[in-house]
């Protein structure tokens, strides 16, 4: 079996190549072209995958790499996935986002039309939500060009799938986090900034909303159930979540008492750090992917911070992959 990923530098497509070579997969990635690559999350496995150069911008980059790999299965993870970045950036991020999806779709049409994509959705598409917990009926409503870039590429892959027959599924992946997530997500910014502390190495974190709500995961779990989505007969798009929600302030919290700090010592808030548009509330309905695919996330809230801060404490000495 030979798959093709997308994005297979960042948190999540590491995360599925790991998956996918354990499984015996043949794996090719898509790395867009750079004077510095940024390979840490893959440095493990680099020898044992083969990296196409293309960007998901460029059609015929994606033309030629469909073309040539043929793959079997298709995960397109990679986007332009930092929200407050996309206020910033909102065309780059609708660009490689939005219309990179549809760009993908569209050389998997002409060039390996039943290969079985997986279409990587965020619960940020329900933004400003209409009703909890979300699940696969609730109307989105996004609150950032990310948000609206995603539920772009999310309509257009039921539309091809519908007009054109190709077995696309989307993933709508709630919050998931790892010690490979990048140090600019609020997450990591914590359990980074909460080890720097610990050490001496930095004095307060920044942060803005503290009350913003999330129901977040473990990012491999995630991915396995990507995997599983495509051994399926038919395509079925899915929540994925936990089904529980915690606050930025209680990840904050729980990684101070991980750490044995003070929570009041290590933080300082700036409102400059607030979203234009918040999203104020996301809590998972997985039922569905629980019946369909016999899955549930496995590691607690608790056991994820933990897992992330002391990959952190430990990478202040040297690189870590969990």
């Amino acid at each position: 079996m030979k798959a093709f990923v997308t994005g297979i530098t960042g948190q999540d497509g590491s995360y599925m190549a790991d998956l996918l070579l354990e499984k015996g997969y043949e794996v090719y990635g898509l790395m867009r072209r750079s004077a510095s690559p940024n390979l840490w999350r893959i440095e493990h496995i680099k020898n044992r995958i083969k990296l196409i150069e293309g960007d998901l911008t460029d059609q015929s980059s994606l033309d030629h790499a469909i073309r040539t790999i043929q793959p079997d299965e298709v995960y397109n993870l990679g986007a332009q996935s930092f929200v407050q970045y996309s206020f910033q950036a909102p065309l780059a991020t609708v660009d490689a986002t939005g219309i990179g999806a549809l760009k993908l779709f569209e050389a998997v049409r002409h060039h390996k039309k039943d290969a079985k994509v997986f279409q990587a959705s965020t619960s940020e598409m329900f933004g400003k939500i209409q009703e909890t917990p979300q699940n696969e009926r609730t109307r989105f409503y996004p609150r950032s060009p990310y948000g609206c870039a995603k539920a772009f590429a999310h309509y257009t892959a039921v539309n091809y799938r519908e007009a054109y027959g190709l077995h696309i599924s989307c993933g709508v992946m709630f919050n998931h986090e790892s010690a490979r997530r990048g140090p600019e997500f609020v997450t990591r910014k914590i359990t980074l900034g909460v080890a720097r502390f610990k050490m001496g190495l930095q004095d307060k974190i920044i942060l803005g909303n503290l009350n913003a709500s999330r129901d977040w995961s473990y990012a491999r779990e995630m991915m396995e159930a990507a995997h599983l989505m495509l051994q399926q007969d038919k395509p079925v798009d899915l929540v994925l979540g936990s089904g529980q929600t915690h606050t930025v302030k209680e990840w904050l919290e729980e990684t101070c008492k991980v750490a044995g700090v003070d929570f009041w010592d290590v933080f300082i808030q700036d409102p400059s750090f607030e979203r234009q548009a918040e999203v104020d509330y996301l809590r998972a309905d997985p039922s569905l992917a629980a019946s369909v695919l016999g899955w549930r996330t496995r590691v607690s809230f608790q056991e994820l911070v933990q897992m992330m801060y002391e990959a952190d404490y430990k990478s202040l000495n040297g690189p870590v992959y969990q």
